[in-house]
C-alpha cells in the first residue's frame, strides 16, 4: 500500500489492450463521485497525443513557439504543456491539484499501485508481482489477491477506501 504523504493517492488501471480499462473506469467514477469524492483521471498514450486542431489558434500558438497554450472557455479549460520526455507519476500528482484520488488508464511500470482488468478468465495478470492489488475479471479468479467482478464498483470503492487509497474521507 501507498506511503503515507500529501500528495493525492494514484491508483493505476492496467491490462491488455482492449480488455476492458476504459470500461471499468467509466463505471467506478461515477461510484467514487456518488460518494462525495473528487476524481481526477489521467490516460497513459505512449504514442503521443495532440488535442490542438491543426489551423486553430492555440495550435498556431504552439507552431509560433509558445512554450504553454491554455484554451479557456466558462465550462472548461486546458493547458498544452510542451515537454522534453515522459512525465513522472509524481510530477502529474503535483499537477493535478487536490483531488481526493487519481485514476490511471496505464503506467504499467510506475511505481502506483495497480488493479489489473482480465479481458479473458484465462489469462494470468501481466503484472502480479509489481505492487498489483486486485483483479477484476468475469470470473472469479485465484492469484491470492482480491478479484472483483467487472461491474462491481461498489465492492472497488470499499475496496480504494478501506485501504486508504482515496485522500478524503468524504462526509
Amino acid at each position: 500500500m501507498p506511503e503515507t504523504t500529501d500528495l493525492t493517492p494514484v491508483v493505476s488501471v492496467i491490462g491488455r489492450s482492449d480488455s476492458g480499462k476504459t470500461l471499468f473506469l467509466e463505471g467506478i467514477i461515477p461510484e467514487l463521485k456518488r460518494r462525495g469524492y473528487t476524481v481526477a483521471t489521467v490516460k497513459h498514450n505512449v504514442h503521443g497525443f495532440d488535442i490542438d486542431q491543426p489551423g486553430k489558434d492555440s495550435w498556431r500558438y504552439a507552431q509560433a513557439g509558445a512554450d504553454k497554450v491554455m484554451i479557456s472557455s466558462a465550462g472548461k479549460w486546458a493547458i498544452i504543456s510542451q515537454v522534453v520526455g515522459e512525465l513522472s507519476l509524481n510530477q502529474i500528482q503535483q499537477l493535478m491539484g487536490e483531488v481526493d484520488i487519481i485514476l490511471t488508464e496505464g503506467f504499467s511500470k510506475g511505481s502506483a499501485p495497480k488493479i489489473e482488468v482480465l479481458a479473458r478468465d484465462s489469462q494470468k495478470p501481466l503484472f502480479l508481482e509489481q505492487n498489483l492489488i486486485a483483479l477484476i475479471a468475469k470470473a472469479d479468479v485465484d492469484f491470492g489477491i482480491p478479484c472483483f467482478g467487472p461491474h462491481d464498483f461498489i465492492g472497488v470503492a470499499n475496496f480504494l477506501e478501506q485501504h486508504n487509497l482515496i485522500k478524503y474521507r468524504a462526509t
